[in-house]
């Protein structure tokens, strides 16, 4: 079997997030492949436009939800350019999934955090809804997650959704200066708000993905808040290409991000050096 070769997906529904993220709902155009199909939250695939090439991003729906994957992306290359031209009922293609996961069975019973800035919520939005599938598995439900503007906040009904439950406590940021007159949420940068809303640590994993700037100054906010390295996971997913360790684009000393992550908990990068 070529393991390049795609399968082949129909896109069912397309959902602009922003005026510059869009999200595609994908099934397979084969139903034995779709009957066969499964993955675990965190990883991820290669998408490809015919004629333009592939591109990596997390599977931003949850593995709990067989029926279909999604991916959320901003148009800033060739394929995602080509990517936005696409319409429902076109075909693109599909590799994975790959990768490891976030470890959602070791965190059965506890609390869990999660933080999500800008378009880093796609793969948290994953494990968000892996565990509100599955509830009554977990404790406390804490959701920090901020963006540069209103206008650039992501998966804006769900956020609604997420907001009304009362097992769920969200809190909503935008940077300083990214607020509109009728908003809401909280004003300030993402650490800033996390070392604000103090989430206990005890019987706690912490879940991160935004921009490299927020994981870099979020890690250490936790780390105040009594985090142990191990209750810290994110996913540096940015930094692949292939997929399956063989272009060398992902490689952070002697890791490859492709095939040992994407998922690391805080105390694997504090082996990594400090480049990704």
């Amino acid at each position: 079997m070529n393991l390049y070769a795609p399968h082949l997906m129909r896109i069912d529904e397309i959902i602009d997030e922003t005026p510059d993220t869009r999200t595609l709902r994908l099934s397979f155009k084969s139903s034995e492949v779709a009957k066969e199909f499964s993955f675990l939250t965190g990883q991820f695939g290669e998408y490809s436009v015919f004629g333009a090439g592939e591109c990596t991003f997390c599977i931003a729906s949850a593995p709990t939800r067989k029926e279909y994957i999604e991916c959320s992306f901003k148009a800033v290359g060739k394929v995602t350019k080509a990517m936005r031209e696409l319409n429902v009922g076109d075909i693109m293609g599909f590799r994975g999934p790959y990768g490891n996961n976030f470890p959602i069975e070791q965190m059965r019973g506890k609390n869990i955090v999660f933080i999500g800035g800008g378009i880093g919520l796609a793969p948290v939005r994953s494990v968000i809804w892996n565990v509100l599938d599955r509830r009554d598995e977990f404790k406390d439900i804490t959701i920090i997650y901020g963006a540069r503007s209103v206008n650039d906040l992501v998966y804006k009904r769900e956020l609604q959704e997420w907001s009304q439950r009362r097992d769920v406590t969200l809190r909503q940021a935008v940077d300083p200066g990214g607020e509109t007159p009728d908003w809401q949420g909280e004003v300030g940068f993402v650490p800033n708000i996390v070392s604000k809303a103090a989430p206990s640590a005890n019987d706690s994993y912490a879940i991160v993905c935004g921009p490299p700037i927020m994981i870099k100054f979020t890690i250490p906010a936790l780390r105040e808040l009594g985090f142990a390295p191990e209750q810290i996971y994110t996913t540096l997913e940015n930094r692949m290409k292939c997929g399956i360790g063989k272009c060398g684009r992902c490689n952070i000393g002697p890791v490859y991000v492709c095939k040992d992550g994407p998922v690391f908990s805080a105390k694997d990068l504090e082996k990594l050096p400090q480049d990704f």
